[in-house]
């Protein structure tokens, strides 16, 4: 039973788009706390895919880039601890 559930799953992952791998990789990348194992990840990418130019931005993606920096730089922000907290008291409620 084993194996038939084992081919069913393996079957499954090799039908899905790219789309959907991309999805699951996503999820999966974000719920990984192991930094070793991230950048071996990384390093698998890199081989694959490499940055070409730098994406261009718009005005207003500019803008609320110096807005951010500015906000950052008065002390305006909260660690990613606090803001799991928060969250976590969000879906609490």
């Amino acid at each position: 039973m084993l194996i038939v559930v084992h081919f069913v799953s393996l079957y499954k992952l090799l039908t899905m788009s790219t789309q959907e791998i991309k999805s699951l990789l996503h999820e999966g990348i974000e719920n990984i706390n192991d930094n070793e194992f991230l950048l071996a990840i990384k390093q698998i990418l890199d081989r694959k895919y490499t940055t070409g130019e730098t994406p261009h931005l718009s005005d207003w993606q500019i803008s609320r880039i110096e807005a951010s920096k500015a906000q950052i730089a008065d002390g305006n922000f909260i660690s990613n601890t606090q803001a799991d907290s928060l969250i976590e008291k969000w879906l609490k409620e």
